[in-house]
């Protein structure tokens, strides 16, 4: 392992890093948000099954987007390396929150289909987000 390598799996507890955390949060949470407003329910009532659905791409998200590096210090990089290195900590978030929704302790359950939709609904808000981060934040 070479020495940018290891530098790229630590995380940096700096304010871009915190901001970019926070707009990924935001990304995933407004896909969940309009996935189960778009299945009735009310995002304002239904909090508790809004988190629940949240809660394993947010699992799934911290695991891969850590390791990946999206939180290094040389995060976001290039347009073209973050795009990339989001969809595809995207796509393995997606798998992760599966597994976790496949269990007793999630709700919903696992389906190709939501899987399919997440993988495009979600990574193109997270990739948009990164796109415009790394526009104007980057280092």
């Amino acid at each position: 392992m070479s020495v940018a390598t290891a530098d790229r799996s630590r995380i940096d507890f700096s304010s871009t890093t915190a901001l970019l955390a926070a707009g990924d949060l935001a990304a995933i949470l407004l896909f969940v948000s309009v996935g189960e407003y778009t299945h009735g329910y009310n995002l304002l009532v239904d909090v508790g099954r809004v988190l629940g659905t949240f809660l394993p791409f947010l699992v799934g998200w911290l695991l891969v987007a850590g390791a990946a590096g999206l939180y290094a210090s040389d995060a976001p990089g290039t347009l073209a390396t973050a795009t990339l290195v989001t969809l595809l900590s995207w796509i393995l978030a997606v798998a992760v929150a599966q597994m976790l929704r496949a269990t007793l302790f999630f709700h919903g359950g696992a389906a190709l289909t939501f899987a399919v939709v997440s993988v495009l609904v979600g990574g193109l808000f997270l990739c948009l987000w990164r796109v415009m981060a790394t526009m104007t934040l980057g280092r």
